[in-house]
């Protein structure tokens, strides 16, 4: 979490993209596209850069481009998700004897 008065940086989606794409197409390990993208070449500042490689690569297998066009962050509206917040009813049934 950022310090108080620090903002998070947002990410285009189109940036994104570019990184992964260059790293799985050149075959680079996530502390070379970090030193590429970002400049950072020491390990310790470069964690949080490789965490969010990572995350970024995972959403990408898993969703394809489109998965990092989506906003995530901060709470789902109910317009995301419909079946948020209701309860499923079970059936339930009486032997009466």
């Amino acid at each position: 979490m950022a310090k108080k008065g620090n903002k998070f940086k947002k990410y285009s989606p189109e940036f994104k993209i570019s990184c992964i794409i260059d790293m799985r197409s050149n075959h680079l390990s996530y502390v070379e596209t970090v030193r590429k993208y970002w400049g950072v070449s020491t390990p310790i500042k470069s964690n949080n850069y490789r965490s969010q490689l990572k995350l970024w690569e995972r959403i990408f297998l898993e969703e394809g481009e489109a998965g990092l066009y989506k906003e995530r962050r901060g709470r789902t509206t109910k317009m995301d998700n419909p079946n948020k917040g209701k309860k499923k009813k079970l059936d339930k049934q009486v032997k009466e004897d």
